[in-house]
């Protein structure tokens, strides 16, 4: 793109008003044609005649759909970079969530933090095929469609150009590239907070946006209850404070009900009460409580994906100032809509009312004395969703702020297109910003890089141990416990339990009963080798291409004969019970 045409998108210039039209001969028919004069009159022109002054207003240009270059471009990001390196197989939330829904595959043990909306997301994907490549492509394209619709929601509130750099923002982190084709739930909940909140700031203005929002909200609650429980304290706040937004009182309670209502229905089902199933979703998380846990996100931020226990040193120092500077850059955005608001007051400026739309085929407000809730609000719901990963757990992920970071996004555009907007060569402030998100964006592309090919070589281990499986007789139907047994198990086609943990579903004496009518194998990792004691007696074998034990119970048909191989591959192995 040119330096011009990027000056255009982010400058506003002043419309070229176009001369007006010569007043008719006093002495000729208005339908006559215009008498000639001079020495060329009655003869025919020597030369084509030059370019003539236009007499009307030349039509606008049409702006460049800058959001849907956005999308587009998050899409290829995913197609190039993401989903040949994950298009094989899925990680262990993954394997959780589709595992719900394949009528292929087992049901695994959902534990109660979780919430089903992302399996009824790739249900109809399911019901077809369970090629995770399939199940990838299927969710980059709706990822993108899903970026492009939620801030859309923001275009009358910000205009076009700050609502696309939002976008390109957010977009542009490595995570949320990451996690466009990822069967996982906290991108959805980003942007499905992005549209609600966008919503209901135009609740005053549009009577049919309460119900947008509630439906959103409610999307937002389907997939990851907690978070939407966060996101609504806010939203409720103002709504119950700010007269204009009285009406989505009750469309925000419908939507937080209409979410909620499966996960409250299997919260008195399997745990006995609401109460109940928040109790057992702090132990899962490691009880709940006040916890400094900055500087384990911190810690995360450029991966591991799962940080827990959080001892991992911090990867790439220099890529997290964004990270850091993105309260300041927010809290910024914020002094300055406060400011404006003051200072539009002090003028005695007659206010227009709040949450007013910006003009229709404008860019947006250069200020927003008379809208600051359009930058308080996406501020308010970030900090409100950020209040658990920063103060409540104690270890992290980077996913876990991803509805933060489609929040945050949007006031700190609108505060870069501010800072170009208001200096006195535009030009150069593009520039200078271009080149900020340009090297942004290649650092992330560093992340990028590393974060899919550690994704890579875990889950092929998953992949290649249930092949392994196989080649040793575990067939449908099957059982698989032990360590890494959820996702492995997803791929065999097998069932999986276990005794001890947080996913523990069984109990040893109900596990040995299921085992009798199926074929079954304990997996053991490198740092526990050891079977459980009722899996002393069983025959170890060592699954190629991973650093996993099998243990299969002795009399179980279809092992290879190669017990004394793999003992004698054992042996070398400290704490392992072969001779």
């Amino acid at each position: 793109m040119e330096k011009k045409d990027v000056t255009a998108a982010l400058a506003v210039h002043p419309h070229t008003t176009p001369d007006p039209p010569p007043p008719p001969h006093p002495h000729r028919h208005p339908g006559a044609p215009a008498p000639q004069s001079g020495p060329s009159a009655g003869a025919a022109p020597l030369a084509p005649p030059g370019p003539r002054r236009a007499s009307a207003a030349r039509p606008e240009r049409r702006p460049v759909p800058w959001l849907a270059v956005v999308a587009v471009g998050y899409a290829l990001v995913q197609l190039a970079l993401v989903v040949p390196r994950t298009g094989h197989a899925l990680g262990w939330d993954e394997s959780v969530y589709v595992s719900q829904v394949d009528p292929r595959t087992p049901a695994a043990f959902f534990s109660a933090p979780r919430s089903r909306g992302i399996s009824f997301l790739v249900a109809p994907v399911l019901a077809v095929t369970s090629s995770p490549l399939a199940l990838r492509l299927f969710l980059m394209l709706l990822s993108t469609l899903a970026l492009y619709a939620a801030f859309r929601v923001w275009r009358p509130l910000l205009g076009r150009t700050v609502t696309a750099l939002a976008a390109l923002l957010f977009a542009g982190l490595w995570i949320t590239q990451v996690s466009g084709s990822a069967a996982m739930p906290n991108l959805w909940v980003a942007l499905g907070a992005v549209a609600a909140v966008g919503w209901f700031l135009r609740v005053p203005d549009e009577p049919h946006a309460r119900w947008w929002c509630a439906g959103f909200l409610g999307l937002v609650t389907l997939v990851r209850t907690p978070d939407a429980g966060w996101l609504a304290l806010p939203l409720l706040a103002w709504a119950f404070a700010a007269p204009a937004w009285r009406t989505a009182r009750p469309a925000l309670l419908v939507g937080l009900v209409a979410g909620a209502l499966q996960w409250i229905v299997e919260a008195y089902a399997r745990f006995g009460s609401v109460s109940g199933r928040l109790d057992v979703s702090g132990e899962v998380e490691g009880g709940m409580g006040l916890s400094f846990n900055i500087g384990n996100v911190l810690r995360s931020l450029n991966g591991p994906q799962l940080c827990r226990p959080c001892d991992a040193a911090l990867r790439h120092p220099e890529l997290t100032l964004w990270w850091l500077a993105l309260p300041l850059l927010a809290a910024a955005a914020v002094a300055l809509a406060l400011g404006d608001r003051r200072r539009g007051r002090a003028a005695g400026a007659e206010p227009a009312r709040e949450g007013a739309e910006a003009p229709r085929g404008g860019d947006g407000p250069r200020t927003y004395a008379d809208r600051p809730a359009v930058i308080l609000l996406p501020v308010a719901c970030a900090a409100a969703v950020a209040v658990p990963y920063l103060f409540l757990i104690s270890f992290s992920a980077p996913r876990f702020l991803l509805p933060v970071y489609a929040l945050l996004a949007l006031p700190v555009a609108a505060l870069a297109v501010r800072l170009v907007r208001a200096d006195d060569r535009p030009s150069r402030a593009v520039v200078i910003l271009a080149a900020v998100i340009a090297l942004h964006m290649a650092g992330q592309h560093v992340v990028l890089w590393h974060a899919t090919g550690q994704t890579q070589a875990v889950t092929g281990r998953y992949l290649a141990g249930a092949r392994e499986l196989h080649r040793l007789g575990v067939a449908p139907p099957c059982l698989i416990t032990g360590d890494r047994a959820l996702p492995v198990a997803y791929h065999a086609g097998c069932a999986s339990a276990q005794t001890a943990g947080n996913n523990r579903s069984v109990t040893v004496s109900t596990l040995l009963r299921r085992i009798e009518s199926r074929s079954a194998a304990v997996l053991a990792g490198p740092e526990r080798p050891q079977p459980p004691s009722y899996a002393r007696d069983w025959v170890p074998y060592p699954l190629r291409g991973t650093d996993w034990i099998a243990y299969l119970p002795p009399d179980q048909p279809g092992q290879p004969n190669e017990p004394d191989q793999s003992r004698q591959w054992l042996s070398g192995i400290a704490g392992t019970l072969a001779p």
